[in-house]
């Protein structure tokens, strides 16, 4: 067990969070942070038996009541599949996290389309139609919380991880958005932009370990992230080695930097 947030209890405490992807790396660490800070849980990804382990887990650890919900982002009915067992059946979710995603490491001339277009599908589409969903219901209560798990590679083009940095790209901007125009109705929305992080994404991805250096533990970064959400921060960068890098890149050409992440992420 991990001892809860007093910011997270207080500003959670027996509300519904819904958690997407939360069946390993930051998607579980965030589930348990909610859970620490009394949160209830639906918990959603494609791997049944990983989401039922969490799901007991949580409610014998922190005595909360959990909910899961198998579901492959992929699809694009997904989302109103999600949003029918949850809102569309009465329960009310104040917490949304947009957690799922995934990435693809290597030229992408050599990249399967296919896999491209579920990466575009997971990372953008299913995030607008999930929040396109839920935040009316939001609005109307004049309460929620939005957090969409982006990544540092939103910050500059990443060669070999091209497809993933867009998209990321697009996940931020999305946040800080609709963070201004939703605050007038009690809303907070923020995008969590973490670097390397302990999680099965680099595996996923086909990305060598070397790549991944320098990695933050999830839990930290979840916690960081959620009490930044809770703090009104429209963008939260949890670590310092990557808000003094994303602030450095403001002095450099943009191809400099490119030039440079090319290099360092070129496949040996």
């Amino acid at each position: 067990m991990i001892q809860p947030s007093a910011i997270l209890r207080k500003a959670w405490q027996g509300k519904w969070a819904l958690v997407t992807g939360a069946s390993a790396g930051i998607g579980e660490a965030l589930a348990v942070e909610l859970a620490a800070a009394g949160a209830n849980l639906v918990l959603t990804a494609r791997r049944k038996d990983r989401l039922e382990a969490l799901a007991a887990r949580l409610g014998q650890d922190y005595g909360v009541q959990t909910k899961t919900l198998v579901a492959d982002l992929e699809d694009p009915q997904a989302p109103e599949t999600i949003f029918a067992a949850t809102e569309g059946s009465g329960l009310a979710i104040d917490i949304l996290v947009n957690n799922a995603g995934f990435g693809y490491y290597g030229e992408f001339a050599k990249g399967e389309p296919a896999r491209q277009a579920a990466m575009v599908q997971v990372n953008c589409a299913a995030v607008v139609h999930l929040t396109n969903l839920f935040v009316p219901r939001m609005v109307a209560r004049k309460r929620g919380y939005v957090l969409i798990v982006a990544s540092t590679a939103a910050y500059q083009p990443v060669p070999y991880l091209a497809t993933y940095a867009a998209t990321k790209v697009f996940d931020r901007y999305l946040a800080e958005a609709l963070a201004e125009e939703v605050k007038r109705h009690g809303l907070r929305v923020s995008a969590l932009c973490p670097g390397p992080t302990e999680s099965e994404f680099g595996q996923v991805a086909g990305a060598p370990t070397d790549q991944m250096r320098g990695v933050q533990k999830a839990d930290i970064v979840a916690r960081r992230g959620l009490e930044g959400l809770v703090h009104g921060k429209s963008w939260v960068i949890p670590y310092l080695v990557g808000q003094v890098g994303v602030f450095a890149q403001r002095f450099l050409p943009r191809r400099f930097v490119v030039r440079a992440v090319e290099k360092g992420f070129r496949p040996k």
